[in-house]
């Protein structure tokens, strides 16, 4: 046999342990809610490959590949356990286990490390809590791709309505093609029905009633039995207290802003600062897809470095609030054609950092330029340390926060020379360091960070929402603190 044989019959075999990890993986998320993750990287509902190519990815992070080899038997050890719902990353699991020298099986090691998910430990199911999406445009139709993804256990978030302005002839015909075919995301991941009559798209079997209403005030949402929902506004229309309580009408409980707030409204960034929202809390905003990839990465070089000062540089994917062509705009440059030019403009990420992390005494600039591509931005944070470090020092440091530290959902890490944009559509993490691109000399670091500006930070919204929500379940094993 030959050694390509060798490598083709290896391949093979590796196909067929992730065929045979897929109805485990079903089942654990369908019976129990459990969702089983690798380095923070869902495996619900992926393909043979893609649960090796996630495997296979793990060499960008400590330099060897991971095998299915090595993770099957943790799960095969979770699936004999009496799990409640949670997260278990079982990359974690084979890492540390290998880690760890005290001898044990893999499932006395299982066990133990989840041992916060089973009998008397084990948080009860949940049941659903309905989502209102307020407005349905790029943000909102791929928070509502995510809602109806994480309902497949039956339990968490439930998407019940969408509220829009009608727009005339086949309105739900269109809006629901928009859900099902997308430019850059692609297509939907299941099936898409419409019924007309009952203004109902049918997704997943997730039944979503389109409400058409020009105003808040118009919509009674226990009429279509609604109930202690949370709204989550993506028009951007009302961005303080005052306009955002609109939305607390009959059978709405919480509103989630998908934009900077403003005046007392709290700016979450998940992972960051998600804990300090009030039970009481009724209004909350997730800030903007910038912030969300700068302040994690902030927060991580504070901790360890302290920071002084910094300024963020964002080149910026073009938006809806931009011309196709020349027209008039109310901003001065936004009215000039966004795919034929670069296009100084404002960003009030840098100021919304202050709410995202009050600890920060540092003073933060920014600026930003709007660029010819549909999707995917890249923040370089400019940042001057407290203390001197090496480059080697800052690459391992932020390797291992993306691996195993609580910022690991908000945080990825990508060595590959030769990245791209467009090789990060669809990341769900909030930013992802680019490890060549880094540049370290003395106290100053300069951090470049890719992030998916509508995939990305729409994950982190659906992350808030399940927080705020109570059906945020724990993971397992716990990140290191």
């Amino acid at each position: 046999m030959t050694v390509n044989d060798d490598s083709f019959t290896n391949w093979k075999n590796r196909e067929e342990i992730a065929e045979s990890m897929i109805p485990l993986i079903g089942k654990l998320h369908r019976e129990r809610d459990v969702t089983v993750l690798l380095h923070s990287r869902s495996l619900v509902n992926k393909s043979v490959v893609s649960i090796l190519k996630t495997h296979r990815f793990a060499r960008q992070i400590d330099g060897a590949e991971l095998s299915v080899t090595e993770t099957m038997p943790f799960l095969r050890a979770l699936t004999a356990l009496d799990l409640g719902p949670s997260q278990i990353d079982i990359g974690m699991l084979a890492a540390t286990h290998k880690a760890d020298d005290r001898g044990l099986s893999v499932e006395a090691f299982t066990a133990e490390a989840v041992a916060g998910a089973t009998g008397a430990n084990k948080i009860e199911q949940r049941e659903p809590r309905d989502v209102v999406l307020y407005g349905f445009g790029r943000i909102g139709r791929l928070v509502a791709r995510l809602l109806i993804e994480k309902a497949g256990s039956g339990n968490g978030l439930r998407l019940r309505a969408i509220v829009v302005r009608g727009a005339g002839g086949e309105d739900i015909v269109k809006r629901a093609s928009l859900l099902r075919r997308d430019s850059i995301h692609g297509q939907f991941q299941g099936t898409i029905t419409v019924d007309e009559e009952n203004s109902t798209i049918l997704a997943n079997g997730n039944e979503i009633k389109v409400i058409y209403a020009d105003d808040p005030s118009q919509v009674d949402y226990t009429a279509y039995g609604i109930r202690d929902a949370i709204l989550i506004d993506n028009t951007g229309k009302w961005r303080d207290r005052e306009g955002l309580s609109k939305h607390l009408r009959p059978g709405i409980e919480k509103v989630v802003l998908t934009a900077p707030g403003k005046g007392d409204v709290p700016n979450i960034v998940h992972g960051v600062n998600h804990d300090t929202v009030k039970p009481d809390e009724q209004i909350l905003s997730c800030a903007s897809c910038t912030t969300n990839a700068i302040v994690p990465p902030l927060k991580a070089m504070a901790d360890e470095y302290g920071v002084l000062r910094g300024h963020v540089e964002t080149v910026h994917s073009f938006t809806n609030d931009q011309n196709l062509l020349d027209n008039y705009h109310k901003s001065e440059r936004r009215g000039r054609s966004a795919p034929l030019n670069m296009v100084i403009t404002e960003t009030g990420a840098a100021s919304a950092v202050a709410k995202a992390l009050p600890d920060l005494k540092a003073r933060i600039t920014g600026s930003s330029i709007r660029v010819p591509v549909p999707d995917v931005s890249i923040a370089i944070l400019n940042l001057q340390l407290a203390r001197e470090a090496s480059r080697a020092e800052v690459l391992d440091y932020l390797r291992e926060v993306s691996l195993t530290s609580p910022l690991k959902r908000q945080i990825d890490f990508i060595t590959a020379p030769d990245a791209v944009s467009s090789d990060f559509i669809g990341s769900r993490h909030a930013s992802i360091v680019d490890a060549g691109a880094l540049k370290v000399e003395g106290d100053n670091a300069i951090l470049y960070l890719w992030y998916d500006n509508e995939f990305g930070y729409s994950c982190q919204v659906v992350r808030v929402v399940q927080h705020v929500s109570g059906v945020e379940y724990p993971t397992f094993p716990s990140p290191a603190v």
